[in-house]
């Protein structure tokens, strides 16, 4: 399908009502976009200015339940995502998914990107996580998961580091882009004093991937690390590297969202089709009440544009 396709989230939450002020906001042309969601859930939250293709997700008018986590919405969440790969669009957008919903309906998911990987994945293709804010790009090794459950190895390093490097040249046309990398432990380890990771892992992979020819960095203090990335960002100037590489979930995401908040996007790849989506959540608090904020839509919707 010749389309960027659109999936509006957990009905329940602020992903219909985003999608509506976004596309309202961009005014794409019709042929552009298709909407995976459902007309009773859209009406709910709003209204479109111009006629885009609905594909149907079925739902009752008395499952919309503003703000509430239930089984029935996770199920539309989970089916959405499914009819999404279906379809095979030029692109993937995707509104926000409450993962204890997903759980109540039965799909015991992580989040969008593992349900993503299930479908689109083939050949040992491994989905991966790069949050965008402009130039300001951080790869994560690890996605969602728990700290405890962290596990690293020098091989998935390197695999994850070449995937990204392909990426840049398809993405952002960078043939030979310069990486940083996060040391694992506070300090970086100061030599093992505070842990061995960087020895035992990242330096080994770091040593592999420059005999390949990627520039990437020894594994570096993260917290000074992120101080030159945010000075780059709110300056608006180039910086050095063009992506960092976090080693889990919140030491890559506590930087980039601090200092770009809504305009963060969080892009799949690793896949054949690229997916991206807004850097936040449900917002259930806010849901129904038309009051949320479309910036982080309609930053995802513009970078596959």
């Amino acid at each position: 399908m010749n389309k960027i396709a659109i999936t509006t989230g957990d009905p329940n939450g602020i992903g219909a009502e985003i999608t509506i002020k976004a596309l309202n906001y961009l005014d794409l042309p019709q042929d552009k976009v298709v909407l995976v969601s459902n007309r009773r859930v859209l009406d709910f939250y709003g209204q479109l200015n111009n006629n885009y293709e609905i594909i149907e997700i079925p739902y009752r008018d008395e499952d919309i339940t503003p703000g509430e986590i239930t089984s029935k919405a996770g199920e539309f969440s989970f089916q959405s995502l499914k009819k999404v790969c279906e379809i095979k669009p030029t692109a993937i957008v995707t509104a926000p998914v409450a993962k204890n919903a997903l759980h109540l309906a039965g799909h015991i998911y992580n989040g969008q990107t593992e349900v993503l990987q299930k479908f689109l994945a083939h050949d040992n293709q491994s989905a991966e996580m790069l949050f965008v804010a402009g130039s300001f790009r951080v790869l994560l090794l690890t996605r969602h998961c728990a700290l405890k459950d962290i596990k690293l190895s020098k091989e998935t390093v390197i695999e994850k580091v070449k995937n990204l490097k392909n990426t840049f040249q398809k993405l952002y046309g960078i043939v030979a882009p310069k990486f940083a990398l996060c040391g694992y432990n506070p300090h970086a380890g100061e030599d093992g004093i505070l842990g061995n990771e960087e020895k035992d892992i990242l330096i080994p992979a770091v040593e592999e991937l420059r005999l390949m020819g990627i520039d990437i960095s020894y594994p570096q203090p993260s917290d000074t690390l992120f101080v030159d990335a945010a000075k780059h960002y709110f300056n608006n100037e180039k910086d050095e590297y063009d992506c960092y590489i976090a080693n889990y979930h919140d030491q890559g995401l506590i930087p980039i969202k601090t200092v770009a908040g809504m305009k963060t996007v969080n892009t799949t790849i690793g896949l054949d089709i690229i997916r991206t989506s807004p850097g936040h959540g449900t917002a259930f608090d806010i849901a129904g009440r038309n009051i949320a904020d479309p910036s982080g839509m309609a930053e995802a919707i513009k970078s596959v544009l």
